[in-house]
């Protein structure tokens, strides 16, 4: 295999396809140092926009977008977006020419990738929840290889072509070596407590905020046993402070987003967490115990059945987004108080963990331009 590689890497949209793809960036980059190209293609006006340069990359988008399922009158547009996607896809891969092209989900991940397997480009696709998108299910016919992180994803994929890498996450993350004392310690919070790690993504969860919002006069009662961190998203900034500060709990700390996701994590006992797949491999390799609350508003409900996979297990507590707000708050209180229920979560979702996932990819990466 020659040593200079070109690689083209596509999708994203949230953070749980951009941190998988810059993971993957990352590690071809260690291999190969300037030897490797790299372009990344995403959505215009999504968050790869920002993200990808950030760390460093180079980026195109495309005016493409997700198609309207309640109104259909409305993918005119989205039709005339998907057209002139294409032309520029076939412009980047005529001016990039990519040993491959790898697709980690999104918008963008359809039109490119598609155009990459009719020039005959090897292309790779990295699957991150249990329940396949429909863009992935859609190029997997034509992919010379499936990197998925949960078992049975022959019933979407062709078995052949499978292959359990786990989904890479920040490095940053399972490199932490602090102690969860000296981590409590740096966000100001006492060690000898309980603490609960509440995230949202950065944008913010509707309703774990208005399941916190609820149980503050509960937490507020429980300040002697428990902290809160509380990570709200950027949107929900103003209104959990005002609540905050009518509520008068001292054992909440807040916060529209979190930069230290790693001390963060090092600092909690529980994690009240979306069901998104970059989460879970997140919670999975940290052994961390979690409450999930699946997002109803993914395609497919994806998140439900990524949160199953780890209840299927006793890895993970799930609760339904419409039951949240009610129960959330006791729940939590409860399951930081049980030291047992704590250590089974902890020691059951660790086993589920698929570590080195970035470098399991890339190897697979080298081993289709080996053949080609």
């Amino acid at each position: 295999m020659k040593r200079e590689i070109r690689v083209l890497i596509s999708g994203g949209g949230t953070g749980g396809h951009i941190f998988p793809a810059v993971a993957i960036a990352n590690e071809i980059k260690r291999r190969y140092g300037n030897d490797a190209k790299i372009l990344f293609v995403g959505a215009e006006n999504r968050m790869e926009m920002e993200k990808v340069p950030a760390a460093g990359y180079e980026i195109v988008g495309l005016p493409v977008s997700g198609f309207d399922r309640k109104n259909l009158l409305r993918n005119f547009a989205v039709l005339i977006k998907l057209y002139r996607s294409m032309r520029i896809a076939k412009a980047v891969l005529r001016d990039f020419r990519p040993d491959i092209a790898i697709g980690v989900g999104g918008y963008a991940s359809g039109p490119m990738l598609k155009e990459a397997q009719k020039r005959h480009v090897p292309t790779l696709i990295q699957e991150q929840n249990s329940y396949a998108g429909v863009t992935n299910k859609l190029l997997a016919a034509r992919a010379d290889a499936i990197c998925v992180a949960y078992e049975g994803m022959d019933k979407f994929f062709p078995a052949d072509k499978i292959v359990m890498t786990g989904n890479p996450v920040r490095r940053n993350l399972v490199d932490c070596k602090l102690s969860r004392e000296e981590a409590a310690g740096k966000l100001g919070l006492d060690s000898s407590r309980k603490i609960i790690l509440v995230v949202g993504g950065s944008l913010g969860a509707r309703t774990i905020n208005e399941s916190i919002k609820t149980g503050l006069e509960l937490i507020k009662s429980h300040d002697k046993e428990v902290q809160v961190i509380w990570q709200t998203g950027k949107y929900y900034d103003d209104d959990t402070r005002e609540a905050l500060e009518r509520s008068g709990a001292e054992n909440v700390l807040r916060t529209p987003f979190i930069s230290d996701m790693d001390v963060a994590y090092r600092a909690s006992d529980l994690v009240v967490s979306r069901a998104g797949a970059g989460s879970i491999s997140e919670l999975q390799l940290l052994g961390k115990p979690s409450i999930l609350v699946p997002s109803p508003n993914v395609a497919e409900d994806h998140q439900t059945k990524n949160a199953m996979a780890l209840v299927a297990k006793d890895a993970a507590v799930m609760v339904r987004d419409a039951d949240a707000v009610k129960c959330l708050a006791e729940l939590m209180i409860e399951t930081v108080a049980d030291d047992a229920r704590l250590a089974s979560l902890s020691s059951n979702v660790a086993k589920m963990a698929l570590r080195d996932a970035d470098k399991h990819i890339v190897d697979e990466v080298e081993k289709i331009l080996v053949k080609h």
